[in-house]
């Protein structure tokens, strides 16, 4: 069962939709005692930095999420659900985040103003290294982006994939023991989209 996290940033029910096309059961919850019990955790979201943390400390969910990711749960954030998890955003005047990754998400400055931000469409993203959730998956495959900020490990050796957009060439997806986050949308991205989503829900990671 996987349990999607909803700390009302939105984009639940497409991520539920693509694991039910996979014959993959999952649930979505605000509950912290639910998100304590799970066994598989997708963590997405659209918005804003600062509503998305106000939320996850108005539901109590900061300390199951990163309970679970200590205890070795296999965890997925997406979009939001990765920026969140850096130890700030620029976005909303530098909002403190999770800190589970060391570095920040910064704010596209294009030098060339026709360049359009929000960042909205498919990007080729380059694969650094290999991982049980990108298998079967060749680097330069085209996920499907939305976003106005990018996240910027100060680590490197967080980094998955990488594309680049607006002067920026950032992390598309990162990764670290039993976590892996993706600054695409996979359940937007179609059939390629869809075997990152079925790896993660196969994915036993080893800590």
């Amino acid at each position: 069962m996987i349990t999607i996290i909803d700390y009302k940033a939105g984009n639940l029910t497409s991520v539920k939709l693509a694991f039910k096309a996979l014959g993959v059961a999952a649930t979505i919850t605000d509950r912290p005692e639910e998100v304590l019990a799970a066994e598989r955790i997708v963590f997405p979201g659209v918005g804003a930095a600062r509503a998305s943390m106000d939320n996850l400390h108005r539901l109590q969910l900061m300390e199951p999420i990163r309970a679970k990711i200590a205890e070795g749960v296999p965890f997925l954030g997406i979009c939001v659900g990765m920026q969140v998890l850096f130890d700030y955003s620029e976005e909303n005047d530098n909002t403190p985040c999770i800190g589970l990754v060391p570095g920040a998400v910064k704010r596209f400055r294009p030098t060339d103003r026709s360049c359009k931000i929000p960042h909205m469409g498919w990007n080729r993203v380059n694969l650094r290294a290999e991982h049980p959730v990108l298998a079967g998956i060749e680097t330069a495959s085209e996920f499907y982006f939305v976003h106005s900020y990018y996240p910027a490990p100060a680590d490197e050796s967080y980094i998955y994939g990488q594309t680049g957009y607006a002067d920026a060439n950032f992390a598309a997806m990162i990764g670290r023991d039993n976590f892996f986050a993706t600054q695409f949308h996979p359940e937007k991205s179609g059939r390629i989209g869809l075997k990152l989503l079925e790896n993660f829900s196969q994915w036993e990671p080893r800590c």
